[in-house]
């Protein structure tokens, strides 16, 4: 079974696949002082829980934005799964894609690696929305090559700024307001509608403007969790593929095996 490692800003996400199917999936916070040995005590109980064993384990997988998270991820795979881990973006997983930005070495691997899954899919232009730590949209072509896109602050992020800087607003939770309307009678409505249907009319409008200059028609895709939570509350979304990174990474595993 293959052990996908999505390494993020904010987490890192454990997934055991057979083939493409997902057997279990896990999220410790991310830390790049966590050693192997810490990973590995977790994630070996966590895998008993789910009635498999470290033996279970025949590949291991790694995409990361964290470059200091690597060698220690890299420790667990080499020292607790006898394997040694194939990098996303690394020979012999290349993306195998083009890359057609001014800076292709400055493309994170989640994106990279979700422009890959994504086009698989649903193939066709696309715009990717990707919600993290920050918010991105990711264009790829019918040809799955990607083209550019955008990196805005993620929600969570934009609460924790606004509540930090003014002393005065409490934390709230993320969340969709009771109501529709957009005029609040209360600090903490006001809160809600500011930060929920804030973000949706970003996401919408954003939506808008790279439809309009791609100029042909686009699927929206999107992932993370924040996406379960906006799409009863907007149609800009085709299609919701909540493990889209980690499909990414299988995909690549299978491509380096089929050479």
């Amino acid at each position: 079974m293959l052990l996908a490692i999505d390494a993020g800003n904010t987490n890192v996400v454990f997934a055991l696949l057979e083939g493409r199917t997902i057997k279990g999936r896990w999220r410790i916070a991310t830390d790049p002082r966590r050693t192997g040995d810490e990973y590995a005590v977790w994630l070996s109980q966590l895998l008993a829980l789910e009635g498999y064993a470290r033996e279970d384990v025949t590949g291991v997988i790694i995409a990361t934005v964290v470059p200091r998270a690597l060698h220690n991820l890299q420790v667990l795979a080499q020292k607790y799964f006898k394997v040694d881990p194939l990098i996303a973006g690394r020979a012999p997983v290349e993306w195998g894609i083009a890359i057609d930005v001014d800076e292709p070495a400055s493309l994170g691997a989640d994106r990279a690696v979700n422009t890959i899954a994504a086009h698989e899919l649903y193939p066709g232009d696309l715009i990717t929305i990707d919600f993290g730590t920050a918010t991105t949209f990711d264009i790829s072509d019918y040809q799955g090559a990607y083209k550019g896109g955008i990196i805005a602050p993620g929600i969570n992020l934009s609460l924790d700024a606004l509540v930090t800087a003014a002393a005065k607003l409490p934390r709230i939770a993320i969340e969709a307001p009771e109501s529709r309307s957009v005029i609040g009678r209360n600090t903490v409505d006001q809160m809600h509608i500011g930060i929920f249907w804030g973000y949706v009319a970003m996401i919408e409008g954003l939506v808008a403007r790279l439809k309009a200059e791609v100029g042909r028609p686009v699927k929206v895709l999107a992932t993370g969790g924040l996406a379960a939570l906006l799409a009863p509350h907007t149609d800009v979304f085709d299609h919701i593929e909540p493990d889209l990174t980690i499909q990414g990474l299988a995909i690549l595993w299978e491509r380096a095996h089929i050479r």
